[in-house]
């Protein structure tokens, strides 16, 4: 029976670049996944588009990295934001960089990214099985193996479970590799959902679902604390059940315990300070001096918002804007400037962009993401309980702690 150099579960970003890797260094691979096609949840990242990595500093990924960040210091040094890029240009997807140092494949196609690693991690040293891995095989502290659900016993000097988490489940992230882990004594951190939706208790979310803001604040706040947890200058939209998009999916990271300790605030106009967007009042209202309130504040807000803000306002809708006070005007300001937005729950682990929590990190060796409780088994990817805001960063922890545990393998002198 063939003994294999490695052993990959799952063919996700992780599982395909360490396979790619540890194949082109003449070592013998099986790579095992469950779904008929590689690559499935990454097919699905970036709203299609594969938001690859963002392209930046080690030390500012590490900042953007929500949990752990420190664990991933050796990974992300020695294969950075740089690397990446050069990667898959190198493999003939040719890249850009958008808003926020986010980087896509210049075609907006996420099936570029997934066909170059699923023919980089093709050849004759690389066996493929599309099986359901179920078990390892494990002998006085070390892994030997897997078990597969049909095929029976796949040997091996060395596994990486790269399985991902359990976010987007009907990709094939339902969570295998915490079950192996736990086989081979590893405690798991919860799983929740990060970088997803959330719901709101206002209905005027609903009243406004479809609708996108660009260019606006958001924060988010513990009702505790007098500042905010996150605030960051992006997109966002509103839902039928509340808020999502990008800011909305970084605030969600922060909410951590009890939800009612958070409250949001959308600055409508962060261009312009308090005085600055009275005067602007002050204009569009002198250009619609004869019509009421309802009618004045087209070139102010987007459309599917004016009514909400106006039942917000208390000012009636026939109100004539030469008849609006100061201390009306005021308040307006303040709403516009300060729009908000009551958090009830997170949407499920099913719509996270990915899983917070996973294999304990205490538990598995940064400098080469090999398990310190068992020996031969490798961790890459969400699998681990590390996650980061949404911009490519999630994506660079599998392709890093992909690389750094290839690296692993391939350099081991240990004869077997």
């Amino acid at each position: 029976m063939k003994n294999y150099d490695l052993i990959v579960i799952g063919a996700g970003a992780a599982g395909l670049m360490a396979a790619g890797l540890a194949a082109k260094s003449n070592k013998t691979v099986a790579l095992i996944e469950k779904n008929p096609r590689p690559g499935r949840k990454l097919m699905i990242t970036g709203k299609g588009r594969c938001n690859v990595t963002n392209d930046c500093s080690p030390d500012d990924f590490i900042k953007s990295v929500n949990t752990n960040g420190r664990f991933m210091y050796s990974a992300i040094n020695g294969f950075t934001s740089q690397d990446t890029m050069n990667f898959f240009e190198d493999l003939g997807v040719p890249l850009k960089t958008e808003r926020g140092n986010r980087v896509f494949p210049v075609s907006d196609k996420s099936v570029d990214i997934v066909d170059a690693l699923d023919n980089f991690a093709k050849g004759r040293n690389i066996d493929r099985y599309n099986e359901n891995c179920i078990g390892l095989i494990l002998d006085d502290g070390k892994v030997t193996g897997a078990v597969l659900e049909k095929v029976g016993e796949v040997h091996g000097k060395n596994v990486l479970i790269a399985t991902g988490g359990k976010s987007y489940p009907q990709t094939g992230s339902t969570g295998d590799g915490y079950k192996l882990a736990k086989q081979a004594g590893h405690s798991i951190v919860e799983p929740k959902p990060s970088l997803v939706p959330v719901v709101s208790k206002e209905d005027y979310c609903r009243d406004m679902m479809g609708l996108s803001l660009k260019n606006v604040t958001l924060s988010l706040y513990n009702v505790k604390k007098k500042k905010p947890v996150y605030s960051e200058l992006g997109e966002m939209l509103f839902t039928h059940f509340g808020i999502s998009g990008p800011l909305v999916l970084s605030a969600s990271a922060h909410m951590k315990g009890n939800i009612d300790d958070y409250t949001f605030k959308i600055d409508l106009k962060p261009g312009l300070t308090m005085e600055q967007l009275d005067k602007r009042l002050l204009r569009d209202f002198d250009n619609n001096i004869n019509k009421d309130f309802a009618n004045s504040l087209g070139d102010l807000l987007p459309r599917k918002m004016i009514p909400v803000i106006i039942k917000l306002s208390g000012i009636p809708f026939e109100c004539k804007v030469n008849q609006i006070t100061k201390e009306q005007r005021q308040n307006l300001c303040e709403i516009i400037k300060g729009f908000k937005v009551t958090p009830t729950a997170l949407r499920s682990i099913d719509e996270a962009i990915v899983t917070a929590g996973g294999v304990n990190v205490k538990e598995i060796n940064p400098k080469t993401m090999e398990s310190k409780l068992t020996k031969g088994l490798y961790f890459a990817g969400e699998v681990i309980d590390v996650d980061a805001y949404t911009g490519g960063f999630n994506l660079q922890v599998a392709f890093s702690t992909a690389y750094l545990a290839a690296q692993s393998i391939i350099n081991s002198e240990e004869v077997f």
